[in-house]
């Protein structure tokens, strides 16, 4: 019987049961599309990664319980992690992931790990129809980050507050809702909404911040930053600001290994 190791990992955080889970199945060689997206559905977590040995690195693939997406931080981050850990990657070596969204790199920063992602600069737009009563809030400002609407609230308790529509939301045309604001122990706050692709709420969600690290890097005049998605389960993110570049820096910790038997 083919089995595949898989592994549960708690990313963007130093301590089990915070930040954003994730799963990571250690493939021989790629998989059919569909037959990672019923993997993805089994483990129902907001992420599953698929990495596989190819050519100078690894292939990487992410996905929802609902489809593929072509950027994801904080799986990218856990699968990072599972590699070092299972010793499949010396621990010194930069990791290269060829991807939908192209070429990433994760590497060691002490006790940290740095990828390397695209920015995903936002230009502003007007706010979509039934936005405003969907997030139960007024949006400061609305903008369009690559596949994601970027909207700055009044203030980080407005942000922590939210009890969005998700019903509503899902009608919105983006594949999520990234909603922020200033921050006072961090340069900014953040959540994400997502539930057109099967994720009402992420906890922690690296991708969005390719869009947050431009926008908070212009608007206080710094490049490197530290937001905070106040999730429940919350987490910090690190972020730095490189031309087109986003770093961004987290730890991770693995709460579970097994193999799939499927």
């Amino acid at each position: 019987m083919l089995s595949t190791p898989c592994f549960h990992v708690d990313a963007f955080t130093d301590a089990p049961f915070r930040g954003n889970a994730a799963a990571v199945c250690l493939l021989a060689a790629p998989r059919p599309k569909a037959w990672m997206q019923q993997v993805a559905a089994e483990m129902a977590l907001s992420e599953t990664a698929f990495v596989a040995p190819a050519a100078g690195g690894f292939t990487l693939r992410w996905f929802t319980p609902k489809c593929e997406v072509a950027l994801c931080g904080h799986a990218t981050l856990a699968t990072a992690h599972v590699l070092w850990q299972e010793g499949i990657a010396p621990g010194g070596a930069e990791l290269r992931f060829r991807t939908k969204s192209g070429l990433l790199t994760a590497r060691r920063r002490g006790a940290a790990i740095e990828l390397d992602f695209p920015a995903r600069p936002a230009r502003e737009q007007r706010p979509p129809a039934g936005l405003a009563k969907a997030l139960g809030a007024a949006p400061k400002r609305v903008l369009a980050a690559a596949d994601d609407l970027l909207v700055e609230l009044a203030s980080e308790k407005v942000v922590r507050g939210l009890v969005p529509d998700q019903a509503a939301l899902a009608k919105i045309k983006a594949r999520g809702v990234i909603v922020t604001a200033r921050g006072s122990r961090h340069d900014f706050v953040s959540r994400f909404f997502a539930p057109v692709v099967g994720v009402p709420e992420d906890p922690v969600t690296g991708s969005a911040h390719c869009a947050l690290a431009p926008y908070w890097a212009a608007r206080l005049g710094k490049a490197r930053l530290g937001g905070y998605q106040a999730s429940p389960r919350g987490g910090v993110v690190e972020c730095e600001v490189v031309g087109e570049r986003v770093l961004l820096r987290g730890s991770a910790v693995t709460v579970l290994r097994g193999q799939l038997a499927v």
